[in-house]
């Protein structure tokens, strides 16, 4: 990735969840080349370590977490060490999400739903609730919440 951005994160602290493939690993990356620090999280240590890499490639550094976005007691305990070491979060990027299985909806079962819900509405309700007070500390805090563009036409079994 080029260094050749028209903005700077140069001093920035930014969080993303969901780093370790796709949207998030690319805006994790790209952070990084434009200067930020980044807090990356995902499921598992060993596809952090891999972006971790990547960032530093880019000239940055990271600090790996490896989080479940269902385990909602982890993310104000994750606000807290922020808190304790940074004292603000200048960026979040809640990317971190999950598909339930594309199917009828009388084949979906009650755990599929449940999962989805969990991950995708009330983990990332919990994340923002913990961080808010951080983005606020920062001169210019911002929150971008990914979502997909799935709704805009029509896809069988897509909700």
């Amino acid at each position: 990735m080029s260094n050749s951005h028209s903005f700077t994160l140069d001093g920035k602290l930014v969080l993303v969840t969901g780093a370790t493939r796709g949207i998030g690993r690319a805006v994790a990356i790209g952070a990084a080349a434009a200067g930020a620090e980044l807090i990356i999280t995902g499921r598992t240590t060993g596809a952090l370590e891999e972006v971790d890499d990547a960032i530093r490639a880019a000239g940055s550094t990271a600090t790996i977490v490896e989080l479940d976005m269902k385990d909602y007691a982890a993310m104000p305990r994750l606000a807290a060490v922020i808190h304790d070491r940074w004292g603000r979060l200048d960026g979040f990027v809640a990317n971190a999400a999950i598909l339930a299985p594309l199917t009828p909806v009388t084949h979906l079962t009650p755990d599929n739903w449940d999962e989805s819900i969990a991950v995708n509405l009330t983990g990332q309700w919990h994340m923002i609730r913990s961080l808010d007070p951080l983005l606020r500390a920062a001169p210019a805090g911002r929150a971008i919440l990914v979502s997909s563009g799935a709704a805009v036409g029509s896809r069988p079994f897509w909700g």
